[in-house]
């Protein structure tokens, strides 16, 4: 093995190690919330030792940090992927929908735990508040769509309409991400539905 090869290898040893902590981590914030929580549940729960989690990450806050900072660069990659390269005002209302909902869908089978975790009272502030820009930026995101897909939507109703679309998703979501297989599969078909009865009078 070359001089080269050796650090990469460790370096990805130590990603893999990293990442399995972290979904760890969530499992037990979820769980036991963020005062019960100990760094040894979390590395119990990761299969490492105490020692191996301190080499990582100093003590909880750290990791709930880490785990905060991974949950809002994942949304935020999905909501890029849901809106920033689509064109609203092309595409039919069931594709506009696929194409909107997918990403998010994904992102939040990827990480059931995230949005229970950050809502919890017991996190700390500055952790709990670290999503809200880019919830804020998914609402901005929304209303230029219904912007483009329904122009003579006065700004009051469309930032209204955009609230409830996006509480509709988000009540649908805990459907999808506590099934399997073809449940899933159809809880998806029916968020779509919800979404589209709700729009099609709106953008029509």
């Amino acid at each position: 093995m070359g001089d080269e090869e050796r650090p990469r290898r460790r370096q990805a040893r130590g990603e893999r190690r990293m990442a399995e902590i972290l979904a760890a981590a969530a499992r037990v914030f979820a769980e036991s919330g963020y005062e019960a929580a100990t760094t040894n549940a979390i590395a119990a729960a990761a299969g490492v030792s105490p020692g191996s989690l301190y080499q990582f990450f100093g003590n909880k806050e750290a990791v709930a940090r880490a785990l905060a900072d991974r949950f809002v660069s994942e949304m935020r990659a999905a909501h890029a992927a849901a809106f920033d390269e689509l064109d609203h005002a092309a595409l039919d209302l069931d594709e506009l929908i696929d194409r909107m909902a997918d990403p998010i869908v994904a992102f939040n089978i990827a990480n059931p735990g995230f949005k229970a975790l950050f809502a919890r009272p017991d996190m700390p502030p500055g952790l709990a508040a670290a999503a809200r820009p880019i919830q804020a930026a998914l609402l901005g995101r929304v209303e230029r769509m219904l912007e483009v897909r329904a122009p003579d939507l006065p700004s009051d109703d469309r930032a209204r309409t955009a609230r409830v679309l996006i509480q509709l998703f988000q009540a649908m979501v805990p459907l999808v991400t506590s099934t399997e297989g073809d449940e899933r599969a159809a809880s998806v078909r029916e968020m779509k539905k919800v979404l589209r009865g709700y729009l099609a009078p709106i953008v029509a």
